[in-house]
């Protein structure tokens, strides 16, 4: 292991703007969503309420993720990012300032809300390639999942925060307040598009974009992980209503997500020598959930479990990141990873509903298995993938026979 990769990034003029100023921006997305919850609680004296709007806020980001993302790659990040971003602010103002009586509409404001989020990660995940490239790539997309696993310890850290000390109104006025500033900055280090041949081909359609013997079992792969992950939470937080001690569910939380830190930053050290196997990951994160079906009979043997299992996450996250930027072009990739955010929002509805039912139906360890299974399948899928070649260009037209 070695720190050359990091040296690499930090030598690089924009880099470490771009990142801070990303993760700056993604922060008011992911502390947004608990005092939104709070407050349709609050309003409507129901949780039930709040599950509506969650739903309606999904289903908003699922939908118009990949147009904005597409629209991004046409006509650039910088103005897309400036529109969503002013737009998210004014109706999480309007949701801030709606009148008690008026909770009946928050479903449709929130739905609006969700379809105005800023493509932040898309477009820097669009950007990598265009700022680093070499072994650094490999280092950017590890380092990049890595600070997400933070984000979703911090970001709905600072919204339970702001309800706990004020008010859920105080919460969304904080989050709408920080992405006006946040993503304004981000907007503004947004890197250059690479020029486009006038005379070359059109850009690829949504279906020629998705459709693709690569890309396709990519996403699918990232969608299967997200709902094994969205179940493992939910069968965390069961697991601690049934031993009586809710309290151990944000620590274990904490405690996967802690394991996923230590593994990506380790990854995003390793000098990139070797040919690299997406699939190998995959089954790396495969053994990590199944370790954990052996580990429920105890807080503590699943506490162990889990920061195993959470070693292997960032790693993987941060390769298939890297896998399919290089495997598109880069006049769409903004969009290929708008369609990554809609697999994960998916997976996610899906991973929480099924395991819910697997804990009624047959208890909180089989939620692990279902889990296991669920990424024992994307690993098949992640067979045929290319590797990373140490040595290898990794623009997109070397590796692509577009348009099969």
């Amino acid at each position: 292991m070695e720190l050359s990769g990091y040296r690499e990034l930090w030598r690089t003029p924009g880099v470490m703007g771009l990142l801070a100023s990303s993760l700056l921006a993604r922060l008011p997305v992911l502390a947004t969503m608990v005092p939104v919850a709070f407050l349709a609680k609050d309003l409507s004296g129901s949780f039930r309420w709040s599950g509506v709007v969650a739903a309606a806020y999904s289903i908003g980001m699922a939908i118009a993720g990949p147009l904005w993302a597409r629209t991004a790659d046409r006509r650039g990040a910088r103005g897309v990012l400036l529109v969503t971003g002013v737009s998210w602010s004014v109706v999480l103002f309007v949701l801030a300032a709606l009148p008690d009586g008026l909770y009946r509409v928050m479903p449709a404001l929130t739905f609006l809300a969700g379809g105005l989020v800023p493509p932040v990660m898309q477009t820097l995940r669009a950007a990598w390639p265009r700022v680093v490239q070499g072994p650094a790539l490999r280092t950017a997309y590890s380092m990049d999942a890595t600070a997400q696993e933070l984000l979703f310890i911090v970001g709905p850290m600072l919204g339970a925060t702001a309800v706990s000390v004020a008010s859920p109104r105080l919460g969304v006025l904080l989050a709408a307040l920080m992405s006006a500033l946040f993503i304004w900055w981000y907007a503004l280090r947004q890197p250059k598009p690479l020029p486009r041949d006038a005379d070359g081909p059109p850009p690829l359609t949504a279906r020629q974009l998705i459709l693709h013997r690569h890309r396709l079992p990519l996403l699918a792969s990232f969608g299967l992980w997200i709902m094994a992950f969205s179940g493992i939470s939910l069968g965390i937080v069961a697991f601690a209503d049934e031993h009586g001690q809710r309290l151990i569910a944000g620590i274990m939380e904490a405690v996967w997500a802690f394991g996923s830190l230590v593994g990506g930053a380790v990854a995003g050290a390793l000098p990139g020598r070797r040919t690299s196997y997406l699939w190998r990951r995959a089954v790396l994160v495969t053994a990590g959930m199944l370790l954990c079906v052996f580990a429920t009979s105890s807080p503590v043997a699943l506490g162990v479990a889990l920061a195993v299992s959470g070693v292997t996450l960032a790693p993987a996250i941060g390769a298939l990141y890297e896998r399919l930027g290089a495997l598109t072009p880069d006049t769409v990739r903004t969009e290929v990873f708008g369609w990554m955010g809609s697999a994960a929002m998916g997976g996610a509805a899906i991973g929480s509903a099924v395991a819910g039912a697997v804990v009624e139906s047959f208890g909180v360890r089989y939620v692990w298995l279902v889990a296991t299974g669920l990424a024992a399948l994307s690993s098949v899928l992640l067979l045929r993938i290319p590797p990373e070649q140490p040595a290898a260009d990794l623009s997109a037209g070397g590796l692509l026979g577009e348009g099969t």
